[in-house]
């Protein structure tokens, strides 16, 4: 059978829109101490998250729902045609409008945008390129990111990459008028009936998660808070990008013990399918059971 794409919480139909599954490089290089001895040892990642060799894997997808009527996009991926450092990001060519639009998403009915984070792979379809320029991908949409993450950037002295970045994918956001930095307090805050953002700092300093909650049931997609199931089993295991490394452990810590045991559908927006599923504990810390529906 194959894995689901969707899924419901409440009311709510979560669908994942995928854009590429990631190289298998990409593990060994984000997540350099999940190594295949530490991975091997957890049989519970294979087939689905990891391959018979111990190679982690990755996707790169959004999620995209309706929520307090409004028509919701979070994290927008790597990108068609973005000049990138990394050969895996650099000048793709994939269908993820065309599969945004099926699943019932199309660019023009996008009412709200939910920025995770300013990294390279999930602002990249931010914008696309018309006539030669970047234009926002969601003309009528509000973009939201937290006030921190904004600001964080604002005065933090990036290299050529992540500015090229910025130009194409952020810079022409806020030139529309559509970013909206927001004020998100400790204990989260509401965006819609039924959405509401999380701060989980380390990876980014204002990185966030993203609850959304209908008729009592409750999903949280992780952006990078957590990048990979493995994390469960191991969550001090960091990755080779996290802002402040110390802060990014402790969040997610804190974030795996509040859903342990809890009905709380866990959705990662790296995870491989089944991509989805509720934290249990495990031994000394706590494993991923997918999620069919």
């Amino acid at each position: 059978m194959s894995a689901p794409t969707s899924w419901t919480v409440g009311d709510i139909a979560v669908h994942r829109v995928d854009e590429a599954p990631l190289p298998p490089a990409t593990g060994p290089w984000l997540l350099p101490d999940a190594t295949p001895g530490v991975v091997a040892g957890q049989d519970w990642l294979r087939p689905h998250f990891a391959d018979a060799e111990g190679v982690l894997r990755l996707d790169s997808h959004s999620f995209a729902f309706i929520a307090g009527g409004l028509r919701v996009v979070v994290d927008t991926g790597i990108g068609n045609g973005k000049e990138r450092a990394n050969p895996a990001w650099h000048d793709l060519d994939t269908d993820y409008l065309e599969r945004l639009t099926t699943a019932g998403f199309p660019p023009e009915s996008v009412d709200l945008v939910i920025l995770t984070h300013l990294h390279a792979d999930h602002v990249g379809w931010n914008t696309r390129r018309i006539d030669g320029a970047w234009v926002p991908t969601f003309p009528d949409a509000r973009y939201v990111t937290s006030r921190v993450e904004r600001d964080f950037w604002a005065g933090y002295a990036m290299d050529e990459a992540r500015r090229q970045m910025f130009r194409d994918s952020v810079i022409p956001v806020e030139e529309a008028g559509l970013l909206d930095p927001v004020d998100v307090s400790a204990r989260g805050s509401e965006v819609a009936p039924g959405l509401r953002l999380i701060p989980t700092p380390g990876h980014t300093p204002g990185h966030l998660a993203v609850e959304v909650t209908s008729r009592g049931r409750t999903a949280l997609i992780t952006g990078d808070c957590v990048h990979h199931p493995v994390q469960l089993a191991h969550p001090g295991i960091g990755a080779c990008v996290d802002i402040d490394p110390a802060r990014s452990e402790a969040t997610r810590r804190a974030l795996l013990g509040s859903l342990a045991g809890t009905d709380t559908l866990l959705l990662g927006t790296h995870f491989a399918p089944p991509t989805a599923g509720r934290v249990v504990t495990h031994g000394d810390a706590y494993r991923l059971s997918p999620a069919t529906v």
